[in-house]
């Protein structure tokens, strides 16, 4: 049976199909619904990790008790789990060990463009790169296979279009589970102290040295020779978008990246005259066949940036350089992202733009208020620098009378990896305020339960953290809860916390607007009386989706009422998404911002 299936999809089938049990990640686009769709098969079990590093771990864990464990993140959470990855390269897996990264070309949702097969040459472990949803469930069975034959954790790399684009897929039934597991005891190969250590990096160059003579006849490197002019070696999505423009030419379709098969890769370049590599980010490959000896174009006629088109790959062998994917001649309004009408966030930004602080930002939905007309957040680097950076700087700005950072930091990024830099403000007699946005899930990645929400992936009910009585046991003295829909009470609880030295930690508490499991309260949506409008635009500062400013000039005229000279429109809120929180209302001096009629067909 044929189903249409996304890449993440095809890879949370493929596990299942080959008898995996066990998957544990944090969520992160492109990589959330692998670990969302696992979930949802029968007798699994799957986890969200606090983060990637724990992630990895649990499944280092599962993998050396005999079992087959899938272990999922985005480019950058390989970062995060870097530690115990170089590690796990030399410990090998007992059992099998296969880790997914998510890689984001283009940026759609990331706040760098790595390219993470450079991991895997750092790492010295295997990398397989489908190129559709087909492939992705069947690499990930492969990867599998490739674990237990070399006793060794294997990549399972995409990218954005193959995690998210949607082919069909052939499903299986899943082979019988078998339980493998049992309690090894081998402290020479798992305790890496350095006398086991030096023993096992041998290990690891003649597992390379294996690998390398596999991928030499590893069937998914395929030849298709076709026209002898041109051949094209690629990988992953890019090969698609080749055979699209190209479909007559030669290729070397490579399924193993690393270790590359350089005896293939050298039998093919001598059956054409023109060799390309087509690849998006790094010359990860081109590179590693120039230092075969080979020659071959790359990166002299494609980008080193952005994902490729089939636009991109004609004109670049054609002979004209591109920089970036073209984009259409057609004026296209613009359309920045937005927080969603409602959103608790807004007013707390709202109140820290007004403010003269510098505030280190974190990676979250919240990070849209560094935008105009809010402006409330001045950097953003990564995962839980927020904490560490206001530390940072309050220490670098200490006694220069510049004043006093805020720090501010999600619910779910706090538990990732702001816990500890807390830890190091207060150990270090910190000067700075420290805001946490508790909106009680992970929402930017689109609701996923974290251990301050009491409830795991599974839906099971669990321990909730506490995250008042963490900063306590942290050393933080002053610990406050604000609603953010309150402004007055938001505007003055941080400025007390700034006039006070010392670390303080204020609790942003307010569910997100769109997670139903919290959604209490029946608000009714908000309209304007133009009869009271001054047309002062402070509600247009909120950048509120629902309210927006409507000009004299394209009013009737019998319907302008100026209270000024300076008067040019008023303000207008679309109540059908106005969701009632009253942010605005709260702002408007004129009392010009009431509530919608109940007669009015909200739903």
């Amino acid at each position: 049976m044929k189903v249409l299936m996304s890449g993440n999809e095809g890879i949370a089938r493929g596990a299942y199909e080959y008898g995996i049990r066990f998957a544990s990640g944090y969520p992160g686009t492109p990589s959330t619904e692998i670990i969302e769709t696992f979930a949802q098969y029968p007798d699994v079990y799957a986890e969200w990790s606090p983060n990637e590093k724990v992630a990895l771990e649990v499944g280092i864990g599962a993998a050396l008790a005999g079992g087959r464990a899938l272990v999922v993140m985005k480019h950058v959470g390989v970062n995060v789990a870097a530690d115990p990855l170089f590690t796990v390269s030399y410990t090998g897996t007992n059992g099998a060990l296969v880790i997914v990264t998510a890689d984001d070309p283009s940026l759609h949702s990331s706040q760098n463009e790595q390219d993470n097969r450079n991991y895997a040459r750092f790492a010295k472990i295997p990398m397989l790169e489908p190129s559709d949803s087909q492939e992705a469930k069947d690499f990930v069975k492969l990867a599998f296979e490739m674990s237990e034959r070399f006793d060794t954790p294997v990549f399972l790399r995409t990218t954005t279009r193959v995690s998210h684009s949607k082919s069909l897929v052939h499903v299986e039934d899943p082979i019988p589970w078998e339980d493998k597991t049992e309690m090894k005891i081998n402290t020479s190969k798992y305790v890496m102290v350095p006398m086991n250590a030096r023993i096992r990096r041998v290990e690891v160059e003649k597992r390379t040295q294996r690998l390398k003579e596999f991928a030499e006849t590893f069937l998914e490197n395929r030849l298709e020779i076709n026209d002898p002019d041109v051949g094209i070696i690629t990988s992953g999505m890019p090969y698609h978008y080749a055979k699209d423009v190209f479909p007559k030419l030669s290729y070397l379709k490579l399924g193993m990246v690393y270790p590359l098969p350089i005896n293939l890769i050298r039998n093919f370049a001598s059956k054409v005259r023109q060799l390309y590599v087509i690849e998006e980010l790094d010359p990860f490959i081109e590179e590693q066949v120039k230092a075969a000896g080979i020659d071959v174009k790359g990166k002299t006629i494609f980008p080193y940036t952005n994902e490729f088109d089939p636009d991109v790959i004609e004109k670049g062998i054609k002979g004209k350089n591109l920089t970036t994917v073209c984009l259409p001649a057609v004026p296209i309004p613009s359309r920045p992202p937005n927080l969603c009408p409602g959103c608790p966030h807004r007013g707390l930004f709202y109140v820290l733009g007004k403010l003269k602080t510098f505030v280190t930002g974190d990676i979250g939905c919240y990070t849209l208020s560094f935008m105009k007309p809010i402006e409330g957040l001045h950097s953003c680097i990564c995962m839980g620098a927020s904490i560490g950076m206001a530390h940072g700087m309050g220490k670098a700005l200490k006694d220069k009378g510049k004043g006093k950072v805020v720090g501010v930091i999600g619910d779910s990024t706090f538990i990732h990896s702001g816990i500890t830099s807390l830890l190091n403000m207060s150990y270090n007699k910190s000067d700075a305020v420290i805001v946490i946005c508790d909106n009680r899930t992970t929402a930017m990645t689109g609701m996923q339960e974290h251990p301050g929400t009491g409830y795991t992936l599974l839906g099971e009910k669990t321990k909730e953290l506490d995250l008042e009585t963490l900063s306590s046991a942290l050393g933080i003295e002053s610990v406050r809860v604000i609603d953010p829909y309150d402004i007055s009470a938001t505007r003055t609880v941080i400025k007390e916390e700034l006039s006070r030295s010392g670390t303080s930690v204020v609790i942003s508490r307010r569910s997100c607007i769109l997670f139903k499991r919290h959604i209490k309260d029946s608000r009714k949506p908000l309209k304007i009386d133009a009869d009271k409008c001054t047309g002062c635009k402070i509600c247009i500062g909120l950048g509120c989706p629902p309210i927006s400013w409507q000009n004299f000039d394209n009013l009737p005229a019998e319907s302008i009422k100026r209270k000024s000279k300076k008067q040019d429109g008023i303000a207008f809120i679309d109540s059908n998404i106005c969701n009632g929180c009253t942010v605005c209302q709260q702002l408007c001096k004129a009392g010009a911002i009431i509530e919608e009629s109940p007669s009015h067909g909200k739903k």
